[in-house]
């Protein structure tokens, strides 16, 4: 069926298929943008011709205004980036815990018991904000307390109000973060990483401020797009939650068609040390390019009907967690959330009514992109209720 997640067309499908590459302006500088699938794999693993070591820049809008501190261990290229990666890949794979799986199913099971007690609820601000950092609070063992300081942060650290001022109050509240876990020992994430080594080492402040940036910046709005992106298909495709609740096996390829039909990245940039080009657009030294996520997981010659929603779709090689060297740290903990959404969903919730909506539209020189909602609210029927029996 056509894919309600994106009430547009796929906005790079001419120039995927006649050219291969789409230069938009960001910023004010021209960008060549990675299209097709292939290529985009290709260009990952090429680490020596598009470089990740670009600090501050990798992320597109670039974050120059907003942060001093390397990413890490996304703005590093190998051989030193996977030393890096070791030393955070512990925690973020506690999301595959059963400890935190129980966890986050309570969490989301809490949160849809209260939204189904109201006439209605906004997904993004009501739930997919409070969903999304409360389970990170669980992702790094810290209290649920905690979380309750980065709700008010909105959709994104830096790009929802005044970035440049939640940027350095962020550092601030981190540093605080690392020296409680200095003083305090203990097995969150920032204690951890408080008394962490680099190749013998131990880890610089400003090392564990890169880390603690890509933990809070890196992975927010992805995942609350996620969420919101999720609802509101259902909501728009019922019989797609019916498919679900008939085999909840189905959750687990249905969550991989969600992040590749949402692509929730657009894209990423990386920087090109030497002169070179990019189907027929030539790349000065020191100039980016872009791999464009969203584009590669519409690809005709890797995806059958791209701009269909198929949640029983196998194989799905998609792309929206990256690809290569810098796969994307998060993917477990995103999987979690999106799939133990999807098992309450087909557990608590009978139906899913949507009652308004603004879409989200990341709109460029050379393109609109339908990414997900602004706000988006609904009625949550209890599944009870709307079968009129006892589940």
């Amino acid at each position: 069926m056509p894919c309600p997640i994106n009430s547009q067309p796929d906005p790079f499908r001419e120039a995927r298929r006649k050219d291969g590459v789409l230069v938009n302006e960001f910023q004010g500088k021209p960008i060549p943008m990675i299209l097709r699938h292939e290529d985009l794999r290709n260009t990952t693993k090429d680490w020596q011709t598009f470089s990740s070591d670009a600090p501050l820049r990798v992320p597109i809008p670039s974050e120059e205004d907003v942060r001093t501190v390397r990413q890490l261990p996304l703005e590093i290229d190998p051989p030193e980036h996977a030393d890096y990666r070791a030393i955070a890949e512990p925690f973020f794979n506690r999301a595959k815990l059963p400890e935190v799986i129980a966890q986050v199913e309570a969490l989301v099971r809490g949160l849809l018991s209260s939204a189904l007690q109201r006439e209605s609820i906004e997904i993004v601000r009501e739930f997919a904000i409070p969903l999304q950092s409360r389970a990170l609070a669980l992702l790094l063992n810290m209290p649920l307390s905690e979380a309750e300081v980065w709700i008010g942060w909105g959709t994104h650290v830096f790009r929802e109000g005044d970035g440049k001022s939640k940027g350095a109050a962020l550092e601030k509240y981190m540093n605080g973060l690392f020296d409680r876990g200095e003083a305090e020992p203990s097995d969150s994430f920032f204690s951890q990483l408080s008394r962490a080594t680099f190749r013998g080492r131990p880890l610089t402040r400003e090392e564990m401020l890169g880390y603690g940036s890509i933990m809070f910046a890196g992975g927010r709005d992805t995942v609350i797009n996620s969420i919101s992106g999720v609802i509101g298909h259902l909501a728009a495709s019922p019989s797609d939650l019916e498919f679900l609740r008939e085999d909840t096996k189905r959750i687990v390829n249905a969550s991989e068609e969600f992040f590749r039909a949402i692509s929730p990245v657009t894209h990423i940039g990386r920087v090109c040390p030497a002169k070179t080009e990019v189907h027929g657009v030539s790349v000065e030294p020191g100039a980016l390019v872009t791999l464009c996520f969203a584009s590669a997981n519409y690809d005709e010659t890797v995806f059958s009907s791209p701009e269909e929603v198929r949640l029983d779709r196998k194989p799905n090689p998609h792309v929206a967690f990256g690809f290569g060297p810098h796969l994307c740290l998060g993917a477990p903990h995103a999987r979690l959330v999106v799939r133990t959404l999807l098992k309450c969903l087909c557990e608590q919730v009978g139906s899913i009514v949507t009652l308004a909506k603004q879409e989200k539209v990341e709109r460029e020189e050379r393109y609109n992109r339908t990414l997900a909602y602004d706000s988006l609210t609904v009625r949550f029927t209890p599944r009870a209720m709307s079968q009129g029996r006892t589940t």
